[in-house]
C-alpha cells in the first residue's frame, strides 16, 4: 500500500499552522500528501470545537471522511485538534470509525501515529506545545503567503469563550525564533507574512523582560524577501503608539488592522467581559483612521449573547454605521457549557439572534460596497494567487487591504500574470466584496534560495470568520 496522506484542516488560520506541522511530519516520515482523500492511506481531519456550528462541522467531515475506510483506500483515520481536546472521551466512545485522537497540542504525536506504534486516544495537555521554528512545517496556502504564529493560548477571560480551555494559558514564542521560520519562510520564497495568535497584542507579555510587539513585527518586516506584513487578532487594550507609528508608516507592514471588538454597548461589553466601554472603541476608531493612512479595519461582532436588548443592538448598529469598517464579520452566540456566558440569565432566542445578524450583515454590505465602488479608477498593488474558482482562464489575486482566505478577491484582467506575481492595477468595476482590475505592470518577485511549492490543503474557515459572504 503506498503511503499516502490527506487533510482536511478546519477552523481558524492558527488551526491551519498546526495542519501545516502534521504536514511537515508526515512528509519527513514518508508520505505523500494527496489531494483526494480517495486516494489516501491515512486521512487527517484537524478539527475545531469553538462554537456549536463549528463542532458541526467537525463531526459531519469526519463521518463523511470515514467512508474511505469502506469506499477507498484509507486505513487510518485520525482526528486532531480542538474538538478531541474538548470531548476525547466522547468521540472515542461514539466514533469506531476514528483510529486515532489528537489533541490541540500532540501535532508531532502523529509521526508515532504514522509508524504503528500509538495508542488510540493521545490527548494531552493543551499547554504543552508551542510551535517552533525547527518543526517540520508544509506551508499550503495560495500566492506565497504564510500564516506565522507568535503565540499559543489566552489569560483572558471574555464570558463567550472557551480557547484557554482548548489551547492553554498564553504562551509566547521567542522573538529569535519567530524571526528564524520568516527567515526560512522567505528563503522558500514566501513574500506576505501574515501574523496571528490568540491574543496577539499580549505577545511577549508572559516572558522575561515584555518584548516589544512593534520591535518584533519590524524585525520580520525587515527580513531580506519580505514584502507584506500582516497582523491579525489585535486587542483594543493597550495598543501602544509604537505598533500604529509602525503600522501607518514601515512600507511592507500593510496598513490593516484585524480587532475582533465583539460589541459596542457598555452594557455587553460588561456582560461579556471586554475589560472596557464603548466610548474607548469610538475613540479608537478615530485614532486609527487619523493615524493610519488608507487602513482596512476587521473586526468581528457577536450578536445573541446573553442578556442583549433591542437597545444594545441598536447601539451596535449606530457604531458599525459610524465607524464604517472595510470589513466585518457577524457570529450568532453560541451557547457553550463552559463558558461564563452559559450562566447568564435573558438567553436570546435564536431567532431573534439570526434576524439581529440579517440586519447587522445588511448595514455593513451597503458599507463595504460604497468603499469598493470608491476604488474604480485607483492603482492597486495585487499579489497574484493563481487561477480563480470560478474559472481558468481569470487570474485572481488580493491588494493589500486583503486577507488571505478571509477577505475578498481582485479579478485580473488584460495581462500575463503567473501565482506568485506581483502587479499594478487599475480598478475597473466593483461588486460588494470583490474588484475586477486591469493589469499595467507585471512585476516578478524573487522566487527565493529555497523554493518549495506549496502542498494545498482542504482547509475550512469555520469559526466564522467568512461569515462575511455567507449569513445574509
Amino acid at each position: 500500500m503506498a503511503r499516502t496522506i490527506h487533510f482536511v484542516s478546519l477552523g481558524c488560520p492558527k488551526n491551519r499552522v498546526d495542519s501545516e506541522v502534521m504536514l511537515g511530519v508526515a512528509e519527513r516520515a514518508g508520505y505523500k500528501h494527496v489531494s483526494a482523500p480517495e486516494d489516501a492511506s491515512v486521512i487527517v481531519v484537524n478539527t475545531c470545537g469553538f462554537i456549536d456550528a463549528a463542532k458541526e462541522e467537525s463531526i459531519n467531515t469526519i463521518l463523511e471522511l470515514s467512508r474511505q475506510k469502506q469506499e477507498g483506500r484509507c486505513q487510518k483515520l485520525v482526528v486532531a485538534g480542538c474538538l478531541s481536546q474538548r470531548h476525547p472521551e466522547e468521540l472515542a466512545r461514539e466514533l469506531p470509525e476514528v483510529d486515532h485522537l489528537l489533541g490541540s497540542s500532540d501535532m508531532l504525536k502523529l509521526e508515532k501515529v504514522l509508524a504503528g506504534k500509538a495508542e488510540r486516544v493521545l490527548v494531552g495537555d493543551p499547554a504543552s506545545w508551542l510551535v517552533d521554528a525547527t518543526d517540520p512545517r508544509r506551508v499550503s496556502t495560495r500566492g506565497r503567503s504564510a500564516f506565522v504564529k507568535l503565540a499559543e493560548g489566552c489569560n483572558r477571560t471574555c464570558s463567550f469563550c472557551v480557547i484557554p480551555q482548548l489551547r492553554g494559558k498564553q504562551r509566547s514564542r521567542g522573538a529569535d525564533d519567530i524571526v528564524a521560520e520568516v527567515e526560512r519562510l522567505a528563503d522558500a520564497g514566501v513574500v506576505e507574512m501574515n501574523l496571528v495568535s490568540q491574543d496577539t497584542v499580549a505577545w511577549g507579555r508572559d516572558t522575561r523582560g515584555a518584548p516589544s510587539l512593534a520591535g518584533l513585527v519590524e524585525r520580520i518586516a525587515d527580513v531580506r524577501g519580505v514584502h507584506w506584513v500582516r497582523i491579525f487578532y489585535l486587542y483594543p487594550e493597550r495598543l501602544d503608539d509604537e505598533l500604529v507609528t509602525l503600522i501607518a508608516e514601515h512600507p511592507r507592514v500593510v496598513p490593516y488592522v484585524d480587532m475582533p471588538l465583539q460589541h459596542a454597548a457598555d452594557g455587553m461589553l460588561r456582560r461579556m467581559r471586554r475589560g472596557h466601554g464603548g466610548k474607548r472603541l469610538y475613540d479608537l476608531v478615530e485614532r486609527l483612521r487619523k493615524r493610519i493612512e488608507g487602513l482596512t479595519f476587521r473586526t468581528a461582532f457577536i450578536v445573541g449573547h446573553p442578556g442583549e436588548t433591542d437597545v444594545e443592538f441598536e447601539e451596535l448598529l449606530t457604531f458599525v454605521r459610524f465607524a464604517e469598517f472595510e470589513r466585518v464579520g457577524v457570529f450568532r452566540y453560541s451557547d457553550e457549557e463552559s463558558a461564563r456566558s452559559f450562566h447568564i440569565e435573558g438567553k436570546v432566542k435564536r431567532r431573534v439572534a439570526e434576524a439581529r445578524a440579517k440586519r447587522l450583515m445588511s448595514v455593513q454590505r451597503r458599507i463595504s460596497k460604497k468603499k469598493n465602488k470608491a476604488l474604480i479608477g485607483t492603482e492597486l498593488e495585487v499579489l497574484v494567487e493563481g487561477a480563480s474558482e470560478e474559472s481558468e482562464l481569470v487570474m485572481a489575486g488580493r491588494h493589500p487591504g486583503q486577507a488571505p482566505e478571509i477577505d475578498g478577491t481582485v479579478f485580473l484582467s488584460g495581462g500575463p500574470v503567473q501565482p506568485g506575481d506581483l502587479c499594478r492595477a487599475k480598478v475597473t468595476s466593483a461588486t460588494d466584496y470583490d474588484l475586477v482590475a486591469e493589469v499595467l505592470e507585471r512585476r516578478r518577485l524573487p522566487v527565493g534560495r529555497k523554493r518549495a511549492a506549496a502542498s494545498p490543503l482542504v482547509h475550512h474557515a469555520s469559526d466564522g470568520r467568512r461569515v462575511l459572504r455567507t449569513i445574509a
